[in-house]
């Protein structure tokens, strides 16, 4: 599945110090690279997850496009005085895993995860995107990624999409005590199944739930998990369930 994505551009001489204060990740290394990061709540929970890239005198911001309607009036909201200014662009986004095109930008998440261009037209590759992500257990909003989210049971550390360093950021108080907690107990693994079990159903061990099936490649796949029910096997519907080594 791909989804399609929109492209804003941030300009405005407050642009930088307004986003460093608002996302997860250090909007600094958005020059001459991409940034991964994301949009909380003030109670640490997923809005929206994003790239940036600065491009000149604008940042340039790549969004899932259903999520733009929620994203931009929230990062609108907060402007306040601030000299920032949020337009949409004719930009397209193409990505791919063979060889970079001229101007694209390395994914940030993980050198697997290939490249990302914006320009004029679509000039993206065949890659199976759903099973390069199962596979390299990357969520993406919409699947794995929705409102009741919290980022670090879905990797973004390991995903280079927060920094524990940068300072204050909305969500930020929530997401460090998670960070230090000793151990996550739930979170996204890869998992195997054997039989038919759609995205969505629910995992079961035994007589007890154990999370829910998310994006399906193969025999192979995402879950959301309690890990404290996930050391054996499991079942979604009729299919068997295992985890599989991280």
């Amino acid at each position: 599945m791909t989804h399609a994505r929109k492209v804003f551009a941030i300009t405005g001489t407050d642009r930088l110090p307004f986003l460093q204060n608002l996302v997860t990740n250090d909007v600094k290394r958005a020059e001459g690279a991409l940034v991964y990061t994301a949009l909380l709540t003030p109670q640490g929970k997923f809005i929206a997850d994003f790239f940036l890239h600065e491009d000149g005198s604008r940042l340039l911001l790549d969004v899932d496009a259903g999520a733009a309607a929620t994203l931009i009036p929230r990062l609108s909201m907060y402007r306040l005085r601030a000299d920032v200014q949020i337009a949409e662009t004719d930009l397209v986004v193409s990505r791919g895993t063979g060889d970079a095109p001229a101007g694209a930008l390395a994914d940030p998440r993980d050198p697997r995860l290939g490249w990302r261009l914006y320009g004029a037209a679509d000039v993206s590759d065949a890659t199976d995107w759903d099973a390069l992500r199962v596979d390299l257990l990357v969520p993406e909003m919409g699947a794995e990624l929705t409102g009741e989210s919290y980022i670090l049971e879905n990797g973004f550390e390991r995903l280079h999409g927060v920094d524990f360093r940068k300072g204050c950021y909305v969500g930020q108080e929530v997401t460090a005590r998670m960070k230090h907690k000793t151990e996550l107990r739930k979170g996204l693994a890869r998992v195997q199944v054997v039989g038919d079990a759609a995205p969505g159903t629910v995992i079961m061990a035994g007589d007890r739930e154990a999370g829910q099936l998310l994006t399906r490649a193969g025999d192979q796949a995402i879950a959301y998990l309690r890990f404290d029910r996930a050391g054996g096997e499991m079942t979604a519907g009729e299919a068997r369930v295992t985890r599989l080594p991280d």
